[in-house]
């Protein structure tokens, strides 16, 4: 299937992150498509890992010499968020992926958004 022109008759009802969707059609980066049939999913391929920071060691080792409470500082730890989310959308004619930094909140987040727009794809009326 052809992307449709898409005059911007219908207002934006969402967007995630560079994929837009009114109530009959998804917009993409490359065209205008029926978004009745679209199917959405999503990946969280985050993950958490958490360990000593660099300074923490550091200062751990400046202050053992002067008293034993630096050894406090090893008790410092730090969070990193590895990987990435991401969001599909899938119908006849058109397949379009998007990615978001891993966080703290984007897993829920992205799964929130694609909620919504099964939500907005379910009552699109079909073309």
């Amino acid at each position: 299937m052809y992307p449709i022109p898409h005059g911007g008759a219908d207002p934006v009802l969402l967007q995630i992150g560079d994929i837009s969707l009114t109530g009959t059609h998804v917009i993409l980066p490359y065209g205008s498509y029926p978004l009745h049939g679209a199917t959405w999913t999503i990946q969280d391929s985050t993950q958490v890992t958490e360990g000593i920071p660099v300074v923490a060691i550091v200062l751990a080792i400046v202050f053992a010499w002067f008293c034993l409470l630096g050894l406090l500082f090893l008790l410092m730890k730090e969070r990193r968020y590895l990987g990435f989310v991401t969001v599909s959308v899938t119908g006849p004619g058109f397949h379009h992926t998007t990615h978001f930094p891993p966080g703290p909140q984007s897993g829920a987040w992205a799964a929130n958004a694609v909620a919504q727009a099964r939500g907005i794809t379910a009552l699109a009326p079909p073309c």
